[in-house]
């Protein structure tokens, strides 16, 4: 009986002894998977590590912005936008921005100023009613609209601006869109920048200014034309057939712009699609003259402007077509071509306004975005109020200058010794036609 026992323990140990040394092979087992495992996502950490830094260092050779690295470290330091602001100089700003350093000032001071610091700059994770935090931006008040207006007033690209202000490329993109809206709400509270229609005798003074240079003209106070200008192509098929102009042959849109003889503008129709003929963009000028235009008095136009219905029966006078019939009876023929002659000599001035307005705004030469049309809008209001602004406080405008010249006695006198001395090329001047000049007889 012991006999048995004891075997039977021996058994028992030598079974307990297998099962451990089972148990040590099967944790080595599993130890040496972790181990593999782990070995295994080490790799695929350090890959996926590796592939990310071959890919930035890829993307970098290629990338054409700017970061605050390679600017100078403080926008409101010594960068090149506050040196020409420290300046003061007003040749500088009206050659940058196209304004003189007191109307700058005054656009400040007429609510740009206090807008830019009451409201908060939008974005994706910032509401529109949030507190503003205007000591937090980069730029203070005069530096947003001295970006606004250089943006406007050249075609430079956003890297150019970046190293002007020292900003990186999406705080520019931010403010150029933040400050066009609080310039825009500026300009609306402004006189200089009114864009608003004659009243009263205001019609008698703008004619006085034309028939001083074109006695026929009795009646005449304005110049209308349209101007298209380019856009993006839209992968959106409607929206392309509604931008392409047949005549030019290209995608733009269409304005229609109405200059008085004082050069300013005085009524307009903004951002319509450029397939639209410059008779059906003019539909809100029609009503004007229908509605809010004294009889007797008119605008002067080309030849793609119908002179209307009859309600508007003698608002709108055009040149004659070539070949068009004239009267047998000589002295009515003689008339009715000096009259042709003179509204061809006034339609030069709005070929002026239009030269004014994309010379002044050169960001008008190139394509607008076709993906957002309220911004579009926006673009073409601004310039048209700065127009104005240009017109009656700076004082840039050849209409203005040609309609009503300033000269003093000391002025008068050079203009009129140059005008002896060169005499022979002003006659010769391709646009001769459109100035009156005088001649003595000996």
């Amino acid at each position: 009986m012991d006999t048995w026992i004891d075997d039977d323990v021996t058994e028992y140990e030598e079974f307990m002894h297998l099962q451990a040394q089972f148990r040590h092979q099967l944790q080595a087992l599993e130890d040496e998977e972790d181990d593999c495992a782990l070995a295994a996502a080490a790799f695929l950490v350090f890959s996926s590590e590796e592939a990310k830094a071959i890919c930035t260092a890829r993307r970098s050779q290629r990338r054409r912005y700017l970061i605050r690295a390679d600017l100078l470290p403080d926008p409101q330091g010594a960068t090149p936008w506050q040196i020409l602001y420290g300046g003061r100089n007003d040749r500088a700003f009206i050659t940058t921005m196209g304004l003189d350093t007191i109307t700058f000032q005054d656009i400040l001071n007429k609510g740009f100023e206090e807008l830019w610091n009451s409201y908060a700059i939008t974005r994706a994770d910032i509401a529109s009613d949030a507190t503003p935090r205007a000591y937090r931006r980069s730029l203070d008040a005069p530096g947003a609209l001295g970006l606004i207006l250089h943006w406007l007033s050249s075609t430079m690209h956003d890297v150019s601006l970046c190293e002007i202000f020292a900003l990186t490329p999406v705080t520019v993109s931010q403010y150029i869109i933040f400050s066009l809206q609080i310039l825009l709400n500026t300009l609306h509270r402004m006189e200089a920048a009114c864009i608003r229609w004659p009243i009263g005798d205001e019609f008698q003074e703008l004619n006085g200014l034309i028939i001083d240079r074109h006695p026929l003209l009795t009646g005449a106070f304005g110049s209308m034309d349209g101007l298209n200008l380019p856009v993006q192509t839209s992968s959106d098929e409607n929206i392309e057939n509604a931008t392409y102009n047949g005549w030019l042959h290209s995608h733009c849109v269409s304005s229609i712009f109405v200059f008085a003889a004082d050069g300013a503008i005085i009524a307009c129709n903004l951002n319509v699609p450029g397939s639209w003929h410059d008779s059906r963009v003019a539909q809100p000028i029609y009503d004007k003259l229908k509605y809010y235009t004294p009889e007797g008095y008119y605008l002067v136009a080309d030849t793609a402007f119908p002179c209307g219905s009859l309600d508007i029966e003698g608002k709108i006078h055009v040149p004659l077509k070539d070949g068009a019939p004239l009267p047998q009876d000589y002295q009515e023929r003689k008339q009715l071509v000096d009259f042709t002659h003179s509204l061809t000599s006034y339609r030069q001035t709005v070929e002026w306004g239009m030269r004014a307005l994309q010379g002044s705004f050169s960001r008008l030469r190139i394509p607008l975005s076709i993906n957002y049309s309220e911004f579009r809008g926006d673009i073409l209001e601004v310039v048209s109020h700065l127009h104005n602004v240009h017109t009656h406080c700076v004082g840039i405008n050849q209409i203005r200058s040609i309609y009503m010249p300033l000269w003093n006695d000391e002025e008068e006198f050079w203009i009129k010794l140059g005008s002896l001395q060169f005499s022979e090329q002003r006659r010769d001047d391709r646009v001769h036609r459109f100035h009156i000049t005088a001649s003595e007889e000996v």
